[in-house]
């Protein structure tokens, strides 16, 4: 008997599926029938195969015997060794068939086709939702249950997601991983250096369909909307007063509370809004980020640089209502309407 034909002898009976060995086939039959035979003495999860059952008792021990010979990171499987040492070598062996573009790992891109083939395998069993990913499954899952599994062991604030919570513990750490490779800016979350890259490139992907006012993130463009509809879902539960973004709501608040969160670490002063804070240590920086674009004159703040534009443009927004005069200022008009009260 030949090398060739002893290769393929043992062939599954239900598929046809050929083996080189017995043992193999075994396990391969296990798929048909369900079969788990090999039991974790810690969890109870059963496995088809015994070197399936060997890697998961590593979730209990810890045990990590695959070293990268490159940077000394360990691994609980030899699988995850190959696919970490791409990151060395910046080889990317699985390649989209329809775009083009290539991934380290072979489940990447299979995630990725989805995104071609609108294919969106895994259902919500409570509302029916569909989801092209198992985790994003798993995240939507916890809107119903209400379930917030991550702590923070500084704060103690739980999140729903591992990703959020490490997010959040940045928010005490201040560590800042995402860097603008323009100005050098950081950043705590990735998105956030998305939007920020916007203002180098001018670009501004969201469209207002009312009016065709464009903005560089979303949050912008449905803050803005709600010029147009007048919608206003924040509410002060003190005052009573409405606002169309949280933000506003937050900063709000702190009139009531007398909170001043945000302070000076040059003087100590504190401020209830994180803005004031920035326009305040330019105080003691002496930055003035802001330029007219006709004479090159440099401003602290944004509002002192659109007021002195109108020197420029001759624009004289503020009208007093009993004489009719304008002026380019706002404190011009305070000033000369308490000559008409003085009368």
């Amino acid at each position: 008997m030949s090398t060739d034909i002893r290769k393929s002898s043992y062939n599954c009976d239900i598929c046809g599926k050929p083996f080189t060995d017995t043992r193999n086939l075994i396990r391969h039959k296990r798929t048909h029938t369900g079969e788990n035979p090999f039991h974790c003495d810690v969890c109870g999860k059963s496995f088809s195969g015994s070197s399936d059952l060997t890697t998961h008792k590593r979730v209990h021990t810890g045990e990590k015997p695959y070293d990268c010979d490159v940077c000394g990171k360990s691994f609980s499987q030899s699988i995850h060794l190959t696919t970490h040492k791409h990151v060395h070598t910046g080889e990317k062996p699985y390649d989209c068939d329809i775009c083009g573009k290539s991934f380290t790992e072979n489940s990447n891109l299979t995630k990725h086709k989805r995104s071609h083939t609108g294919e969106k395998p895994f259902h919500c069993d409570i509302c029916g939702k569909l989801f092209s990913q198992k985790g994003n499954l798993k995240t939507h899952k916890h809107i119903h249950t209400g379930e917030k599994q991550f702590h923070c062991d500084i704060c103690g604030k739980l999140c729903s997601q591992k990703g959020n919570l490490t997010t959040h513990k940045r928010s005490h750490t201040g560590e800042k991983p995402f860097q603008c490779n323009i100005c050098g800016r950081s950043f705590s979350r990735i998105d956030k250096l998305t939007s920020h890259k916007r203002l180098h490139t001018g670009e501004k992907p969201y469209h207002c369909d009312i009016c065709g006012r464009s903005f560089s993130v979303n949050s912008a463009l449905t803050m803005h909307k709600r010029i147009h509809t007048g919608e206003k879902p924040y509410h002060c539960d003190i005052c009573g007063r409405s606002f169309s973004g949280s933000c506003d709501l937050t900063n709000h608040k702190r009139i009531h509370t007398g909170q001043k969160p945000y302070h000076c670490e040059a003087c100590g002063k504190s401020f209830s809004v994180s803005s004031a804070l920035t326009t305040h240590k330019r105080i003691h920086t002496r930055e003035k980020p802001f330029h007219c674009a006709i004479c090159g004159k440099s401003f602290s703040r944004i509002h002192n640089l659109a007021s002195h534009k109108r020197i420029h443009t001759g624009e004289k927004p503020y009208c007093c209502e009993i004489c009719g005069k304008s002026f380019t200022q706002r404190s011009h008009l305070t000033t000369h309407v308490a000559i008409h009260m003085k009368v």
